[in-house]
């Protein structure tokens, strides 16, 4: 009779998905996740009351949220990552979004 496959703790998985070297690390990028998270949910109602579509319709908003928010959203990745000494991987990884986005709008 053969044994099940132990399956990996998540953050062993996310270690070696990630290609990185410690666990520790796993934990700081997880951490950089998180409170770029709670800040932009804290920040992007400030934003739309001071642009005054707080109470705009649906499309407005996603627009403006794509314009707007999801940018900040970046750069506050890339400011943790530096906080927290992992900047190299966040990088890196905006790098990869950056050529992604730029193919959809190649138009050769």
């Amino acid at each position: 009779m053969e044994e099940p496959e132990q399956k990996q703790p998540f953050l062993k998985r996310m270690q070696e998905k990630w290609g990185l070297t410690s666990i520790f690390q796993v934990v700081l990028i997880l951490i950089v996740f998180a409170l770029t998270g709670m800040t932009v949910v804290w920040v992007r109602p400030v934003i739309f009351d001071l642009l005054g579509i707080q109470n705009a319709n649906g499309w407005i908003k996603t627009v403006s949220y794509l314009v707007l928010v999801f940018p900040l959203y970046q750069g506050l990745l890339l400011f943790y990552g530096f906080v927290f000494g992992q900047f190299n991987f966040f990088w890196e990884k905006e790098k990869k979004l950056a050529k992604a986005v730029m193919r959809l709008f190649d138009r050769s």
